[in-house]
């Protein structure tokens, strides 16, 4: 009886929309979280260091019930014992994904390495670069914030009394690891990059059950940006990304205008723009860039059918970029280096 009462709760959670954990979390703003992407682009970035910071917050009616936030910093290292052409980079990333109010819990931490090698010709800057890196994750289920039959004592629960199914905790922090390559183009007017990824090489186990064959699916990323100026302030910015893991993918695309609003030739761009995030929703942006700082708003306008439900959710992105004060003149304004 404990052992079918144990695989429908488990079933229950599952069933849950955002709550199975065969799935790394996704951003709106992929493109301002770029180590979650490929780990290629470690140190990918037109500065000495990188620091960056996502909080996505997604709820319906009075309740938060997911919530997802990271923060990362990679850098560019060894520069004076590496030809000029060649870029070491390191970098880290920690992130957290609160499900259902905080019952499902997991938490990431990740190393990346890369390394970058640029050819020059008179059309421009071409730049290949690999990058691999292991990720250390922890999932757990708050299973006393759960209501079991054996708490109930007549005229209601007592949820300090034991539920019965320990065998639910048993879950144990698993090792994966991660691989990426990118490919960068840039002259004294555009910008291009793309990329391979490819995290959970190896598979690792993740189960809350004793199950030998539950192992987590390899996430698959193809990813590629495009930036230009239109005029002297004017840049266009356009980006999409398509992902695959287990059964699911999705694809977003879609792009934004940076206007320069300043006349000193300091880095100041406002930018407005919107994405489109496959069968799920229309993705209005707005961001500031302003010196080495960088600012991002987007909310999710749902176009699935949870947007037919009685309380509709409710999606928003904060996104922060903070950059080492690196950049040459003439530079190209890719949101994300």
């Amino acid at each position: 009886m404990k052992q079918k009462l144990t695989w429908k709760v488990v079933g229950l959670l599952l069933l849950i929309p955002g709550f199975g954990w065969s799935q790394d979390p996704s951003f709106s703003q992929f493109f301002s979280s770029p180590l979650n992407i490929n780990p290629g682009l470690t140190a990918n970035i037109n500065s000495k260091w990188r620091l960056v910071t996502n909080f996505r917050d997604q709820w319906i009616g009075p309740a938060s019930p997911y919530a997802t936030g990271t923060v990362s910093f990679d850098s560019k290292i060894m520069k004076d014992k590496l030809p000029e052409t060649s870029v070491l980079g390191l970098g880290g990333m920690l992130m957290y994904d609160y499900a259902q109010s905080g019952i499902h819990q997991s938490l990431y931490g990740s190393m990346n390495v890369s390394y970058n090698i640029t050819l020059s010709n008179d059309v421009g800057d071409h730049r290949l670069g690999i990058g691999v890196g292991g990720i250390i994750a922890n999932k757990r289920i708050s299973f006393h914030r759960l209501i079991y039959p054996e708490q109930f004592v007549g005229n209601g629960f007592d949820t300090n009394l034991p539920s019965g199914e320990a065998a639910l905790s048993n879950m144990k922090p698993y090792f994966s690891t991660s691989a990426g390559g990118t490919y960068s183009f840039t002259n004294d007017r555009s910008n291009f990059d793309m990329g391979l990824a490819v995290f959970h090489l190896n598979r690792p186990k993740q189960t809350v059950l004793d199950d030998p064959n539950k192992y987590l699916a390899m996430r698959k990323v193809v990813h590629a940006n495009f930036e230009t100026y239109l005029n002297d302030n004017i840049l266009l910015n356009t980006n999409g990304i398509y992902q695959e893991q287990s059964k699911a993918s999705y694809f977003s695309l879609g792009g934004a205008l940076g206007f320069f609003i300043n006349e000193t030739g300091e880095d100041q761009i406002f930018y407005v723009g919107m994405w489109y995030w496959s069968k799920n929703a229309i993705i209005p942006y707005i961001g500031l860039r302003y010196k080495n700082m960088q600012f991002g708003l987007t909310y999710d306008v749902t176009i699935s059918k949870l947007s037919e439900a009685e309380q509709k959710p409710k999606t928003f992105e904060l996104s922060f970029i903070l950059r080492g004060d690196d950049h040459k003149d003439g530079i190209i304004w890719c949101p994300w280096k």
